[in-house]
């Protein structure tokens, strides 16, 4: 399968997608922050020194998705129309669990800005946490769903 990001000479360039029917796109990602079992209790109790660690980490998730073009070089600008995070609480990993839901109406799909969400999200919670373990591990980014346009529907395994 041919890299659409690349012209015949090799060249990187940004995909024209001005003949892509404009179709409703979705796009699904997820990630985890693995942790000890007593930085997790901080997340659950509300004492975490910097404050509301999933609410702010919700936030940045959201604030990412809309600013993906201008970190991703080769991505499209989109009219996003609903960003969703999801942080959970996982005491069995122990850590946080993030899924990022990206929706837009366009030429082109929206995993890319599923995924900076979700990741943003991650990195936001090591952030907050960091000064409680520095051992943190942010694991498992991937897009779970993404369905609308030519490619159809893909899930994750």
């Amino acid at each position: 399968m041919p890299l659409t990001h690349f012209d015949a000479e090799g060249r990187a360039h940004m995909v024209d997608v001005s003949d892509k029917a404009v179709t409703a796109r979705v796009a699904v990602a997820e990630a985890q922050v693995v942790m000890l079992p007593e930085t997790l209790a901080l997340v659950t109790g509300g004492q975490a020194k910097k404050g509301d660690v999933l609410g702010v980490a919700r936030l940045a998730g959201i604030m990412a998705a809309k600013k993906t073009a201008d970190l991703i070089p080769l991505c499209h600008p989109l009219p996003i129309t609903k960003v969703a995070i999801e942080l959970a609480a996982d005491a069995a990993l122990p850590g946080v669990r993030i899924e990022a839901t990206v929706r837009t109406t366009g030429q082109t799909g929206v995993e890319m800005e599923a995924l900076t969400a979700a990741s943003v999200a991650a990195l936001t919670v090591y952030d907050m946490l960091k000064a409680a373990e520095k051992s943190m591990r942010i694991e498992g980014l991937r897009v779970v769903l993404k369905d609308g346009g030519k490619s159809g529907r893909y899930e994750a395994e």
